[in-house]
């Protein structure tokens, strides 16, 4: 059975997907990783998951899963081994990139789960902590709130009614509501369910350890909670979503907090005929992983979180205009690298990206490139050394420069055919030691 064969028996599903952007899928539920407002060129919200095309589909750099109903749609990475059996395909790749990507604890076997939903549910609160982390670098979020009271220091307006089925006969209190500037509200109360649902699960507590300060601080200025009131927390944030630019963060945090809560409800998404699911950027993923490989070589601009940034071009009066993100600058100031991350095959590396790549090179006077991408382990030579030339074909002058290099350098990906997870990690782990090995030993080489 082919593919278009295979996607026509879930049709249901394919319908809600096919030709439609990623901005409009983000509206009826899907829950992106990174979300959509911070996406690199890579993958943009008017790109799109599966496209029709000369009666074909076309699908993006997107990995994870969707359902409709009783159909699913596990969109996995070009390094999945194709079952012939009953069983499902195996993607470690992508798992071992969420892995070390989003720091999960590894019990995350997608094939071991029972259901798409429950992959998609666990994949939510294992994005708890890192949407955590990134709302609460803003500060603790703080809204006016209604409080209500009763003594003698009024000082908001009087509750007509329960000042009287309170304070008859008069004893001297008055019962009135106050508006104030809190912490305890709306949106932290969520936060504080969410984390307490979470602590209920079997792997809650090596999830929530690596927030634990965060934790505590909503913990500390939630004193209000009570588990009786989550149904009426939950409504009360789907009705007031936050729309503060300055609290972006929290935005996509409330959406998350509430996808887990009403899973006990509705068992992901809002119904049968509702599409459900979270998908991930490939191309992210990828970049953020060989951060992890490299990192102690190089400085990592994040483009996405708007660090790190670099300027093209100075002024006289000393403005810095020409914002650039490379995605690796060497630490070693006397002989500078540019690594490029690129998630896709060795043959699709050309053109634009050999542009990109030189002028960060001529910007930061740096002789060696590198492009750095996935390679399957069937290749034998995943390295291909190429050297800038000089002179043109109109003075038949054309010669290459050797001390001007740039490198295709990929890291080999295991076969997963035959493989426990256990075993395809040591070897990649393997391989990235190999990758750091290459670099440094070229880096070296060209130094000399």
């Amino acid at each position: 059975m082919n593919e278009a064969e295979q996607l026509d028996l879930i049709a249901p599903l394919t319908n809600q997907v096919l030709d439609k952007t990623l901005n409009q899928l983000e509206q009826e539920n899907l829950f992106f990783f990174p979300n959509i407002q911070d996406h690199s060129d890579d993958l943009s919200g008017e790109q799109m998951i599966l496209q029709s095309f000369n009666n074909k589909y076309r699908s993006s750099n997107v990995m994870g899963f969707l359902g409709v109903g009783d159909d699913q749609l596990i969109i996995q990475s070009r390094f999945s081994f194709q079952s012939h059996t009953s069983q499902p395909n195996q993607d470690y790749f992508f798992q071992y990139l969420l892995e070390k990507v989003l720091d999960m604890p590894n019990i995350t076997n997608f094939n071991a789960l029972s259901s798409n939903s429950e992959r998609i549910f666990n994949l939510y609160m294992f994005l708890f902590p890192f949407y955590l982390k990134k709302a609460m670098r803003k500060g603790l979020f703080k809204t006016y709130v209604w409080r209500k009271y009763n003594n003698q220091n009024m000082k908001g307006i009087i509750d007509v009614k329960r000042h009287v089925q309170l304070n008859t006969p008069f004893t001297g209190n008055v019962a009135f509501n106050q508006r104030e500037f809190s912490y305890d509200n709306y949106m932290n109360q969520l936060i504080r369910h969410t984390i307490e649902y979470i602590k209920t699960k079997s792997f809650g507590k090596s999830i929530l350890n690596k927030v634990r300060d965060e934790t505590d601080k909503i913990i500390e200025y939630t004193s209000t909670y009570q588990y009786v009131d989550r149904s009426k927390v939950i409504s009360e944030n789907k009705q007031n979503p936050t729309r503060h630019a300055f609290y972006q963060e929290y935005r996509i945090l409330q959406r998350l907090c509430l996808l887990i809560l009403q899973h006990q409800k509705h068992s992901i998404g809002f119904g049968e005929k509702r599409i459900n699911g979270i998908l991930f950027d490939g191309a992210w993923l990828w970049e953020e992983y060989i951060n992890k490989v490299i990192g102690e070589m190089f400085y990592h601009p994040k483009n996405k979180v708007g660090s790190g940034a670099q300027q093209l071009f100075s002024k006289k009066s000393g403005q810095k205009v020409g914002r650039i993100y490379p995605d690796f600058i060497s630490k070693d100031a006397k002989n500078r690298m540019i690594a490029d991350t690129k998630y896709k095959p060795i043959g699709n590396i050309g053109s634009k990206d050999y542009l990109q790549i030189l002028a960060y090179m001529f910007r930061f006077n740096a002789k060696e490139g590198y492009y750095i991408y996935p390679e399957a382990d069937t290749v034998v030579n995943s390295e291909l050394t190429m050297y800038l030339n000089k002179g043109t074909t109109f003075d038949q002058n054309v010669s290459y420069q050797e001390d001007v290099v740039v490198t295709k350098l990929g890291l080999k990906i295991p076969k997963t055919n035959g493989l426990t997870y256990w075993q395809f990690s040591r070897q990649m782990r393997i391989s990235e030691r190999r990758l750091l090995d290459s670099i440094k030993n070229m880096h070296l080489s060209e130094s000399k």
